[in-house]
């Protein structure tokens, strides 16, 4: 395959975790001349989860959840970009391991990099792991990055 044909979707939850593997996707991106997807998916509220709300309540609500979603995607676009690296955003609606795994899939993705949360034991089981459910399931290779050590 020709390098510069590749795409490589990273998924992010705009929390400290992702930030290695936002590293890491830029440099493999840069080093093969591929195509950066930027994607963050979410899940609307339904009405009974909010309590009562009005319908101009909960359309107010998931506006502002989209436009919070698309200026953090704006910030890793711009910083992607001043790498020279091709990004493009992703919003995706749903559960997030099953939208990723369906973007990729839609759009011939060569390689997935997610972070991970790094949780251990009991957290991980009851939390569960969108990293773990993603790469037993995406139509292409995963990479999982764990959280930055800090050095004591």
């Amino acid at each position: 395959m020709n390098a510069t044909s590749r795409t490589l979707l990273f998924a992010t939850d705009f929390s400290p975790a992702s930030t290695p593997a936002f590293g890491q996707a830029l440099r493999i991106a840069r080093k093969d001349g591929a195509k950066l997807l930027v994607a963050h998916a979410y899940q609307e509220r339904s009405l009974p989860g909010l309590g009562y709300a009005a319908v101009p309540a909960y359309q107010d609500w998931d506006r502002q959840l989209r436009e919070a979603a698309e200026r953090e995607l704006g910030w890793l676009l711009a910083r992607a970009r001043a790498e020279g690296v091709e990004a493009l955003p992703l919003l995706l609606e749903g559960f997030p391991d099953e939208a990723i795994v369906e973007a990729a899939r839609e759009r011939n993705v060569d390689l997935i990099v997610v972070g991970t949360h790094g949780r251990r034991g009991a957290a991980r089981l009851f939390l569960g792991s969108v990293a773990a459910r993603v790469t037993a399931t995406a139509p292409c290779p995963v990479l999982t990055v764990g959280p930055e050590v800090s050095p004591r």
